[in-house]
């Protein structure tokens, strides 16, 4: 649009915004002119580390050679819920609601971290160990993030796989990551709408021979085929597993998780993200681009 549109913002946000423009600018000039100084600043500011890096960045550019501070060790999960625990252990953490009015819920830091260590230990019990990659397929439920944080915290990789996707377009993606267990839901509500997610799962399944669990979350409870030599409860799993699940230690550039491409101009595209640079993207995006204040509650209205 040739028309310049200016949007003020409100004086009583302003008032209280992390950073204005004069700040932004500083920090920009920073980034440029010292830019491992600049990062190393928020790196200590953002994040909590096992042991620090001895090397901030190597970006070669030319041959796609990027490393983020190496040597660097911590671990996802723990930034995103262990470090809140003594300050924010009963503050809210996810509210869901589903896609009728009546379906919600709400964890706290504490209930969700206890989430995350007990499916943690299922996915340990099922052979998971730190580098192998485990596949997503689930609708947008509070069981989402727990599988996110829980791969996370024990060092698997996750490869997210928009529910809507068909069976075809799951296979791909399973197949290309190697992915050796999957986490589906037996169903799903889109618009009103039943998504059939544990059929799709058992047609991609059928082709994916290193594929040999499927853990299953019983959303709308409907009868679904069922494969016992393969599938596994979530809820039952979860009844039995212990709530102790000591973070893996990951070096800042291990494998965080794996986002494919829409696959719309060719064949889908795995883009993955290392732990330390995507962790603090993601920091300082929600902090200086949201502006998010402790007890906003931020609406997130995308898929996973």
């Amino acid at each position: 649009m040739s028309e310049h549109h200016l949007y003020p913002v409100k004086p009583e946000i302003a008032a209280v915004a992390h950073i204005d423009a004069d700040q932004y600018r500083r920090l920009y000039r920073q980034s440029i002119s010292d830019p491992e100084g600049f990062w190393a600043d928020q790196a200590r500011q953002f994040l909590d580390w096992e042991q620090p890096w001895q090397q901030v960045m190597q970006c070669d550019f030319l041959n796609g050679d990027i490393h983020w501070f190496m040597g660097g060790k911590l671990n996802a999960s723990v930034n995103c819920l262990d470090r809140h625990l003594d300050t924010r252990g009963d503050q809210i953490a996810i509210i869901w609601e589903g896609d009728h009015p009546d379906y919600d819920a709400k964890l706290t830091y504490r209930e969700l971290h206890r989430e995350v260590c007990k499916f943690a230990n299922v996915l340990k019990a099922q052979g998971v160990r730190k580098g192998d990659r485990v596949c997503i397929y689930l609708p947008m439920i509070s069981e989402a993030a727990v599988a996110i944080l829980a791969c996370a915290r024990i060092g698997a990789v996750h490869s997210i796989v928009f529910g809507g996707f068909s069976a075809d377009a799951l296979r791909d993606r399973i197949l290309d990551a190697d992915c050796r267990l999957l986490i589906c839901a037996d169903e799903s509500y889109r618009g009103g709408k039943i998504v059939p997610a544990k059929i799709n799962a058992d047609k991609a399944a059928a082709q994916c021979p290193n594929l040999t669990t499927v853990i299953v979350i019983k959303h709308t409870g409907h009868a679904i085929p069922w494969h016992p030599e393969r599938d596994i409860c979530y809820r039952a799993a979860m009844a039995e597993a212990s709530a102790d699940c000591p973070p893996e230690t990951m070096d800042a550039e291990d494998p965080l998780f794996i986002l494919y491409t829409s696959g719309s101009t060719g064949k889908p595209k795995g883009v993955l993200h290392t732990t330390g640079g995507y962790l603090l993207y993601a920091a300082m995006t929600h902090k200086y681009v949201f502006d998010y204040h402790d007890g906003d509650i931020y609406w997130c209205t995308a898929d996973i």
